[in-house]
């Protein structure tokens, strides 16, 4: 889960994390009304969208007046905005940050997030503030320096002054960075991120150590726990259908090809995806149906998958553990049944009660391909794909 700039620096000041004042609107005449309240020019009049390289995009501007602040927030609500992260659909601007400006000497990047590979959280630094480090860790990686955080330890404070000094602070801004070090890996492990990113961190021309964004990954996993972070939540900006299989607890990933996937257990899913690639297709998503495939299942699982287009044809891949092959077997005869599907469906059901699935599948009656094992059932649903799109 994601939260907008403006959420996350509510988070911030909870922890003690600088941040210039600011006000979100949903409106030009609340946007209007949050500049006479600044008090303050100029003003950075920022789109609230869950993507990066706003800036270039034309979502962040600065204003130095009240006419000003209308007439780009006239210009940003409602655009769509496009970046380097929203894809070429781009996300439409519901929502502005209007921000106090910063009298900025130094632009830095800060980030938390963890590296399974050694298991602990890793602390990135860099003084390549304000660019895309994408492009920093390709072209300089030596520029981003890390320190790893052993979880059950937690930071420590040479740790977080070995990353100031790195940023080449001295005097009082190296204190104050190295404590807001500290604050946001305190942040981080409060709220369950699996990322928290800050670009850019400055320092002001005054001294002083400001978080002027604030980019924050929850553990999904963990939202039972964070009420006030799961009111954060912003619908609009995830993928409708990722958000209608959450209803149902489905897990569903929408990706760019034409073959659906419905598959218990996220493992073999994902062989599913790969088999689907060898056999010469493109998997359209990721599902995982879980261990309790039902006829009601099976059959949201269906209305999600067909509800993308590009869906030419549908693999069902159960391995019948917990889920019983011959329940799963009614599931699809009755979901093809009442959805009346026109596109084809190969299914292979490996596990408990295989046998009296099969059976049920070939006397049901409805257009089903069998399937016996992985690779029959990946060169067959991607053939019915072929089919299907050159009629």
């Amino acid at each position: 889960m994601k939260i907008h700039e403006y959420q996350g620096k509510i988070l911030f000041q909870k922890y003690g994390i600088k941040t210039p004042k600011g006000i979100p609107t949903f409106s030009v005449e609340e946007s209007v009304a949050a500049f006479d309240e600044l008090e303050t020019s100029p003003v950075v009049v920022k789109a609230q969208i869950h993507a990066g390289g706003r800036g270039k995009g034309g979502g962040v501007k600065l204003a130095k007046n009240r006419e000003e602040v209308k007439n780009l927030a006239k210009e940003i609500l409602g655009m769509t905005l496009i970046t380097h992260q929203t894809g070429t659909n781009g996300k439409e601007v519901e929502r502005l940050l209007i921000e106090s400006g910063a009298d900025i000497d130094q632009e830095f990047y800060a980030a938390i997030t963890l590296d399974r590979g050694k298991e602990m959280d890793v602390f990135m630094v860099s003084t390549e503030g304000g660019v895309e480090i994408e492009k920093v860790a390709q072209e300089t990686p030596e520029k981003i320096i890390k320190v790893w955080i052993d979880p059950f330890l937690g930071m420590k404070m040479f740790q977080a002054s070995q990353l100031a000094y790195a940023l080449n602070l001295k005097d009082g801004a190296l204190k104050e960075a190295s404590k807001i070090f500290l604050k946001m890996y305190e942040c981080y492990i409060a709220t369950d991120s699996s990322l928290l990113e800050v670009n850019p961190l400055v320092k002001t021309a005054d001294n002083h150590i400001v978080a002027l964004d604030a980019k924050f990954n929850f553990d999904s996993n963990a939202l039972f726990r964070q009420h006030e972070i799961v009111e954060m939540r912003d619908l609009s900006e995830e993928d409708p259908m990722e958000v209608e299989a959450s209803k149902y607890n489905l897990n569903y990933i929408k990706l760019d090809g034409n073959v659906g996937c419905m598959v218990n257990g996220a493992g073999l899913a994902m062989a599913t995806m790969d088999i689907i690639k060898l056999a010469g297709g493109d998997p359209a998503n990721f599902l995982d149906v879980g261990g309790t495939a039902n006829a009601e299942t099976v059959k949201n699982g269906f209305r999600i998958i067909l509800s993308d287009s590009n869906v030419k044809a549908i693999l069902i891949n159960i391995f019948g553990g917990i889920v019983r092959c011959d329940r799963v077997a009614n599931g699809v005869v009755q979901a093809v049944k009442e959805l009346g599907l026109e596109v084809p469906v190969v299914v292979r059901l490996e596990g408990t009660n295989a046998k009296e699935a099969q059976i049920i599948l070939k006397e049901s009656g409805v257009s089903i391909i069998p399937a016996i094992g992985m690779k029959d059932a990946a060169e067959k649903v991607v053939n019915a794909a072929l089919k299907a799109e050159k009629n």
